[in-house]
């Protein structure tokens, strides 16, 4: 394995986010994506080989999701989705 990125999932909602997972892992159960947060495959903090970019890109638009490269520092983004996400309710 060569250099590993951080990439973001969004997904419709959370059928479709776990249905991402479970058709990865069908389609390459050898291929183990890692969740820097809290190992649950809960947060947007994924940890990949950036060689798999292309092929998690197809298999999330197979379940109505998404995948980008995330940012090498995502705490700016963190502070933005919590200031805006605290005014909802």
């Amino acid at each position: 394995m060569g250099r590993r990125i951080r990439i973001e999932l969004t997904s419709r909602n959370d059928f479709w986010r776990n249905a991402f997972f479970v058709e990865w892992n069908y389609q390459y159960p050898e291929r183990s994506i890692e969740d820097t947060a809290s190992g649950r495959m809960v947060s947007d903090d994924l940890l990949v080989p950036a060689e798999w970019l292309q092929d998690l890109q197809r298999v999330a638009g197979q379940c109505f999701s998404a995948v980008r490269e995330a940012p090498a520092d995502p705490g700016r983004r963190r502070i933005f989705r919590n200031l805006f996400s605290s005014g909802q309710g």
